[in-house]
């Protein structure tokens, strides 16, 4: 239990790692990354993984001549939107089932909502998703659910997945060895990890309010 315990923190905090995995695991590494997310993005059950972090982390170690940058930006824009897709074949393939599994967030009023939602916003959502944790791994999963063609999805998928790696990897790579940024880089991690859920509880901060003042209306 020791052992699986210390193996999840190391998994959930892999981009203050990564510097032991490169020494560990030399040319490796890429095949690690590239699983890290393809599985953040392409199974709804692991949202919990790091995206943004480890991206940026990634593109800070191939500055310093850890990683090449080229090989990166390529395997993990290759393994986000191959994520999304498999993550959206799930979601298809699940179907309205998943609605009826009694889990509490997932009902057929979400499901009628949900296909409403991306008939009208489904690009967008799929190319912002991407820079929001957790609903970058939710949204291609309830794209496949309430039947957004994926003729319209996988355009959106390359263009999103393309622009959030190249974002952060050379992100990393252009100011993750600025001195300061070095010599606080846990920190950093951290700053683009609370950053990166801002977003998120905005939109949840506003939804809740405007249910809030619609019970408030007489």
């Amino acid at each position: 239990m020791h052992m699986f315990a210390l193996f999840l923190e190391f998994l959930l905090h892999l981009d203050v790692h990564l510097d032991l995995i490169i020494q560990h695991y030399g040319a490796l590494t890429y095949a690690i990354l590239f699983l890290v997310i393809l599985c953040e993005t392409g199974l709804v059950v692991t949202p919990f993984l790091p995206g943004d972090s480890l991206l940026f982390a990634a593109g800070a170690f191939a500055a310093r001549g850890s990683l090449d940058p080229l090989i990166l930006f390529t395997l993990l824009s290759a393994a986000a939107v191959i994520g999304d897709t498999l993550n959206y074949a799930i979601g298809h393939f699940l179907g309205p089932r998943v609605f009826r599994m009694k889990i509490p967030f997932l009902n057929h009023e979400h499901l009628m909502r949900t296909e409403e939602f991306y008939e009208r916003h489904g690009g967008k959502t799929i190319v912002l998703a991407r820079f929001i944790p957790i609903i970058r791994t939710l949204a291609p999963f309830v794209a496949g659910v309430g039947s957004m063609k994926y003729g319209r999805f996988i355009g959106y998928n390359v263009i999103g997945g393309i622009v959030w790696v190249a974002l952060f990897v050379f992100g990393g790579y252009f100011f993750g060895n600025i001195p300061w940024v070095k010599e606080n880089f846990t920190l950093v991690i951290l700053a683009i990890i609370v950053l990166s859920l801002v977003p998120g509880a905005y939109h949840y901060a506003m939804h809740r309010w405007k249910k809030y003042c619609a019970l408030k209306v007489p």
